[in-house]
């Protein structure tokens, strides 16, 4: 009996002493490291809650190089285009850097986001510190947050991130709308497929 006292005892100490688990980002939680210095393609420092606009923030995870990206780019440039026309600021953020390569990242995200006509924050996520905040695995992987910067959906631009010509729901704008509505999101939840955001 003193045994099994001293091997439940033990078990509670090993439970208790373990590191506590990072929760995925839920709905209505706040924003994440919304006060983190982050470094825009064009050189301006800047932060999530200085981006954030009266209505809220649109954060997407995105990159330079990836099928879904080349796939979804008329799609990001219009749903950016959307929240920004309805006072939603709007942050890209690219997660696939490596420290030593910052620099040179910077300078071809610049060269992409000229070419794709980028008028929002494209920042470089040093050691995928903004993807870990937010659970982030792939891109795109979309994030929009309301005037209270809770969020209020997560998830895929929409039902087809591989074929344009598919889509049936359009699950940001829908998101977008019902937000600016006053209205709880209908869909707050979807599942981002897309190329995985890489650990270095």
């Amino acid at each position: 009996m003193k045994t099994l006292h001293c091997l439940l005892f033990l078990s509670c100490w090993l439970v208790a002493m373990r590191a506590p688990v990072d929760l995925p980002l839920e709905i209505g939680a706040p924003l994440p490291k919304g006060d983190l210095v982050l470094q825009d393609c064009s050189g301006k420092e800047i932060t999530l809650n200085k981006a954030r606009m009266n209505n809220g923030l649109l954060v997407m995870f995105s990159g330079n190089n990836c099928p879904y990206i080349e796939r979804n780019q008329l799609r990001t440039q219009e749903i950016c285009k959307y929240a920004l026309s309805n006072n939603i600021g709007v942050v890209l953020i690219n997660s696939n850097i490596a420290a030593a390569d910052e620099k040179a990242i910077l300078a071809a995200m610049k060269t992409y986001a000229t070419g794709q006509q980028y008028n929002w924050y494209y920042v470089a996520d040093k050691n995928a510190e903004l993807a870990d905040a937010f659970e982030a695995n792939h891109t795109p992987e979309c994030y929009l947050f309301n005037q209270q910067a809770k969020l209020v959906y997560k998830g895929a631009i929409d039902d087809n991130p591989g074929n344009a010509d598919a889509v049936k729901m359009r699950h940001l704008h829908n998101a977008i709308n019902d937000m600016l509505a006053g209205k709880a999101v209908k869909v707050n939840s979807t599942m981002a497929l897309g190329c995985n955001i890489k650990r270095f």
